[in-house]
């Protein structure tokens, strides 16, 4: 056995181990050595040495339980000692306090001075167990301390040694939610204030760990990046409160709830206190941007619109006489309006409700929102709606512009889009934050004066195309309709069931009604053809006063009215079909036997009309200076 002791050489290397065995015994070299090789004796050998080996691992397996069990014997009475003599000293130093310091000065010091000793004997021993994972003996020494001045040490240590490799994960906040749920599972069995010591852990926690965290997202991109500040402060603040709704669950004395909003606003308040200007100052740049971007691509330079007195002054101007002051601008089309544009700023603009309402405070978040609503209203409604309608306006061309392209109808449409979608933003996310507040009124009378001043101008400019489209129709009128077609030369050689003019006419209106139904929903649609209705029936009968009639151009008359009123259908306006009911039986004077005059005259559409409006029709026929024409209608 000592020769097997022998053997082992510090460091303990096997192969060399088993080396040393083979040269040392005899047979065990190689075949060209000293002496023969001997596997037999060899292997004898090794077997021999194993069971030497493991007679040697009992023995040594029996002395090291033996001394653990003399370790925990001394342990146990060194911990009694230990209980014992924290008693006592912890009486004497009691007593101590009341004794006169000039006479027992000397005594007080050395009383002190155990108190001490022994009270970091006894941390030392908790944090000794805290290690090995014994509850029970921490519990025990915990007991012992808590009447010790070193007992918030002792929780100390605790808070320190239950950190240690708990944050392993990306995910901190994750990390400090399983370490809370762990010791709230366990310092109940420890202390006997457990709720303090989770508490003053948690506050640990948010002061140093989280707060040092934030600290370091924040600052780095604080002064050169508010977009990735804004959104990392959302998401770190958002974050944290979802960690405190979660530690509510546990006991942490009478006011938890206090408790961690004020380790919050302690992690926060830095960043909060002037969360509302990096938010705006960033929305006014980022909404800027975007709507440059838009008009960059379209290689357009905005023109300045102007305010004040002169531009005030043309704006009462043209809604009183829709006159189109200044020269008219050719868009070639462009409506200058984005649905990607609107909802870019509408999407920036959303977030950033959403980050007011998480990080304002509650007694601001109403003027917050407020603020966030007016550059929303700078933006979208001032900058890029109301700029394209004025553009839009002075696109339009004059009433009596020959073959004029109108897109202000597509301005339209597009507006009455976007209309839509900012109402449901204002409903939806600005609503919720001001609706108990003095802001709503505020909010409501803006949105209300925004939308009448944008309604304002789309009437303007839609009265204006309305205008036009009734000048089209004059050009054309003026350019196919002859004096002839309604008093032929041949009065027995008339071909044609209605004039071209009528033709030509006719499929331009139903164009433009078709237009005005795709541009517009509601009762818009009814109001702006119910205009157009009335307005295309003062041209056809101003335009029919202009000619005199024989008996086939009269009939001819008649059915150019009627197409006129198939036209008026598709306006699905009764008041319109009406006008053109009533315009079809006037043109009936035009043909209509001289005896059966008066009789036609009282007929049910015709009877409530001025004798001067059927007079003026009569007039119109080619034999109306005959007397006998002349008697009859007398």
């Amino acid at each position: 056995m000592a020769t097997t002791a022998e053997l082992f050489e510090e460091p303990f290397v096997a192969d060399e181990y088993i080396e040393r065995l083979v040269w040392r015994t005899p047979g065990g070299g190689s075949r060209g050595g000293p002496e023969a090789f001997d596997p037999k004796r060899l292997l004898e050998e090794f077997v021999n040495h194993i069971q030497e080996l493991q007679i040697m691992d009992e023995r040594i397996q029996r002395k090291v339980e033996k001394l653990e069990q003399q370790c925990q014997k001394e342990a146990k009475e060194f911990a009694k000692k230990i209980k014992e003599a924290a008693d006592i000293i912890q009486k004497l130093h009691l007593i101590a306090q009341e004794l006169p310091f000039d006479r027992f000065s000397e005594v007080k010091s050395k009383i002190a001075s155990k108190y001490h000793d022994l009270e970091c004997q006894l941390i030392q021993e908790f944090t000794s167990a805290q290690r090995r994972g014994e509850i029970s003996r921490m519990r025990e020494v915990a007991a012992v301390l808590l009447h010790f001045k070193g007992y918030s040490h002792c929780v100390d240590v605790y808070i320190k040694q239950c950190q240690e490799g708990a944050y392993l994960r990306n995910d901190i906040f994750e990390d400090a939610g399983i370490l809370c749920q762990r010791v709230n599972k366990q310092v109940g069995d420890i202390f006997s204030n457990p709720e303090t010591v989770l508490a003053k852990l948690i506050q640990n926690v948010f002061e140093i760990k989280l707060q040092s965290f934030v600290k370091e997202q924040l600052e780095e991109c604080r002064k050169s990046d508010a977009e990735q500040y804004l959104k990392n402060l959302y998401d770190l603040y958002t974050r944290t409160t979802n960690l405190s709704s979660k530690l509510m669950e546990f006991n942490l004395g009478t006011d938890k709830q206090t408790f961690l909003s004020k380790l919050i606003k302690s992690i926060f308040i830095s960043y909060l206190e002037n969360y509302i200007e990096v938010e705006t100052g960033y929305l006014k740049s980022r909404s800027a941007m975007i709507l440059q971007r838009y008009y960059d691509s379209k290689n357009h330079q905005k023109r300045s619109i102007g305010t004040g007195g002169i531009q005030d002054l043309k704006e009462r101007i043209r809604q009183r006489t829709n006159l189109p002051l200044g020269p008219s601008i050719d868009t070639h089309g462009e409506t200058f309006l984005s649905q990607e544009v609107v909802v870019n700023l509408l999407q920036e603009t959303k977030q950033a409700f959403e980050r007011c309402h998480r990080l304002s405070d509650p007694s601001d978040l109403p003027r917050n929102a407020f603020r966030i609503f007016t550059i929303l209203v700078e933006f979208l409604c001032i900058e890029h709606i109301d700029y394209a309608l004025e553009t839009g306006l002075a696109g339009i061309p004059s009433s009596d512009s020959r073959n004029a392209n109108l897109y202000f109808l597509d301005v339209v449409q597009q507006a009455n889009t976007i209309f839509h979608l900012f109402d449901k933003q204002f409903n939806d996310h600005l609503m919720p934050l001001i609706s108990s507040s003095p802001k709503l009124s505020e909010c409501l009378q803006k949105k209300k004066e925004i939308i009448e001043q944008m309604e304002m101008k789309l009437d303007t400019g839609i009265d204006r195309t309305l205008n036009c489209m009734i000048g089209q129709m004059k050009h054309i009128l003026a350019a196919e309709q002859k004096k002839t077609d309604f008093k032929p030369e041949d009065e027995n050689n008339v071909l044609i069931q209605y004039t071209n003019a009528c033709v030509k006419v006719c499929a331009y209106v139903r164009k433009q009604v078709e237009k005005i139904k795709n541009s517009m929903d509601g009762k818009n649609v009814d109001t702006v053809l119910m205009e157009l209705g009335v307005r295309f029936h003062r041209l056809i009968y101003e335009h029919l006063q202009q000619y005199s009639y024989s008996c086939m151009g009269g009939m001819l008359a008649i059915c150019d009215v009627a197409e006129y009123r198939k036209c008026a259908k598709d306006f699905k306006i009764p008041m319109v079909l009406h006008l053109f009911d009533t315009l079809h039986a006037l043109c009936n004077l035009l043909v209509v036997a001289p005896d059966n005059l008066k009789q036609v005259c009282s007929g049910e559409q015709l009877a409530n009309l001025d004798k001067n409006i059927l007079h003026s029709f009569v007039q119109l026929r080619a034999d109306y200076r005959s007397a006998r024409l002349a008697r009859h209608f007398s």
